[in-house]
């Protein structure tokens, strides 16, 4: 492992939610959640403000409202998140050729590699002088760590937050890392934590003390002597340049197989949806959905199902993974499933919605008595212009008013806040849904706010910040 703090983790403060505050003035300092807004959406990121009254990612969206329902709910607009990301990457590949995205809000990056920090004091300057960039070029903040590994600059990084440096001086890794839980570490999920709570270990120190023969016991070969080596802060791990994605999976191994069919499902339903978070932390949408499922004999399946077109909609990955299960044999039990998206595209603003209503259209079709479908043929039934939907959070324009953003629609009605983000907070207006005045438009690009004086927190042991 290195012997100088030169490998950074850089980590966005509540990304999304931090990008609607700076782009619409009227929420700045308020609770802010974005995320999917239908009954069964989920949080995608939630401001600081409201994190306060516990709403966190990944959280239903019907509890978070009841958490906080005083909030602003707004739908994701991921091509402005991406162009907000692609400027900061844009920033970190000033500062060296190997840089690692892991999220459009995450990413690695070694200094050593790009000859811009070569020590402690070097790399803590790279660190000031790249937040204090990223503020001025976005308006936004970013946490950073730095150590001489991956695992322990993300530790770093974490600590940091919100909007802050920590420095993890080599030589002091072991110190930090021991009183830390077990989930701590990379490659410690749910499962792992509980399989190892259940042998008595909680803390990385406790994985130290246990031993690599007991942790490959428990653990497996592989993964044993994996953790083993994170525990004692071995992480040799390279900084990875950026790699063009092909596919955006995920997948849980199981301790003991799951043999109930109703908890298959289950699974692989909440697979799906860790899935879709990961596509649109990545502002990707894919066209074709796979099914990766283990057996109790190790036989492995997979199963896949092409779209009409590429999708983020977690319904939509949801469904064709329930179909795709239907059709494998889990009898004798199953020990590893897997969800995932290829024949990946940017995101755009049209496939969010495209493949929901389709299915939602096709299944309200199906409960209509035959006789009623059928009464009158298609090519005979009147046009009847559809009605524009107006999501939260949306860019819009009007032509007496100018740029604002949907706050809320129903009843036919949609109030628009009238603001920009370099205006003050703006008024609110309300319009038939059909006002011909009123149209969607692209968003405004951020203003920066006045620099302030960097932070710079150091890690414990670190006596030289």
């Amino acid at each position: 492992m290195r012997t100088a703090p030169t490998i950074l983790h850089l980590d966005m403060d509540a990304f999304y939610a931090s990008a609607e505050q700076a782009s619409k003035p009227s929420l700045r300092g308020k609770a802010v959640v974005v995320g999917g807004l239908g009954p069964r959406g989920v949080v995608a990121t939630a401001s600081y403000e409201a994190r306060v009254f516990g709403v966190h990612s990944a959280m239903p969206m019907a509890q978070a409202r009841r958490l906080a329902p005083n909030a602003a709910y707004l739908v994701p607009r991921f091509g402005f998140y991406r162009q907000i990301s692609e400027q900061v990457m844009g920033l970190l590949r000033a500062l060296s050729p190997l840089v690692e995205p892991l999220s459009l809000d995450e990413a690695f990056v070694d200094l050593e590699a790009g000859g811009t920090a070569w020590d402690e004091e070097s790399a803590r300057l790279v660190g000031v002088g790249l937040r204090a960039d990223i503020r001025s070029v976005t308006g936004l903040t970013g946490s950073v760590g730095l150590a001489a590994s991956k695992m322990l600059a993300k530790i770093a990084s974490e600590q940091a937050k919100p909007d802050g440096l920590v420095v993890i001086r080599p030589g002091t890794e072991r110190a930090l890392l021991g009183p830390l839980p077990v989930r701590t570490l990379p490659g410690v999920g749910p499962a792992t934590g509980d399989h190892l709570r259940r042998a008595g270990i909680t803390t990385v120190d406790e994985i130290a003390e246990a031993g690599e023969d007991e942790l490959v016991r428990l653990l497996g070969k592989a993964h044993g002597q994996g953790l083993y080596a994170m525990a004692l802060a071995r992480d040799e791990r390279p900084v990875v340049a950026e790699r063009e994605a092909k596919s955006v999976s995920v997948e849980d191994t199981y301790d003991v197989d799951i043999h109930d069919r109703i908890r298959v499902g289950l699974e692989v339903q909440r697979l799906a949806d860790r899935c879709v978070r990961r596509l649109r932390d990545a502002g990707l949408s894919g066209r074709t959905i796979v099914l990766k499922v283990r057996r109790y004999d190790f036989s492995t399946l997979t199963r896949s199902e092409t779209l009409r077109g590429p999708t983020d909609d977690p319904t939509v990955v949801r469904e064709a993974a329930a179909r795709l299960l239907e059709s494998v044999d889990t009898t004798g039990g199953v020990r590893l499933l897997g969800v995932g998206v290829s024949g990946l595209a940017d995101y755009t603003q049209e496939d969010l919605f495209a493949q929901a209503h389709l299915a939602a259209d096709e299944a309200a079709a199906e409960e209509q008595p035959e006789a009623e479908a059928t009464a009158v043929p298609a090519a005979e039934e009147p046009a009847v212009p559809a009605e524009p939907v107006w999501r939260a959070g949306q860019d819009v324009r009007h032509t007496d008013y100018g740029h604002g953003w949907v706050q809320g629609s129903g009843l036919g009605k949609v109030t628009i806040r009238f603001e920009t983000p370099d205006s003050e907070p703006g008024r609110v207006r309300t319009f038939p849904t059909d006002d011909p005045g009123l149209e969607p438009t692209d968003p405004l690009p951020l203003v920066p706010r006045r620099p302030e004086a960097a932070e710079t927190r150091s890690a414990p042991g670190d006596r030289g910040a």
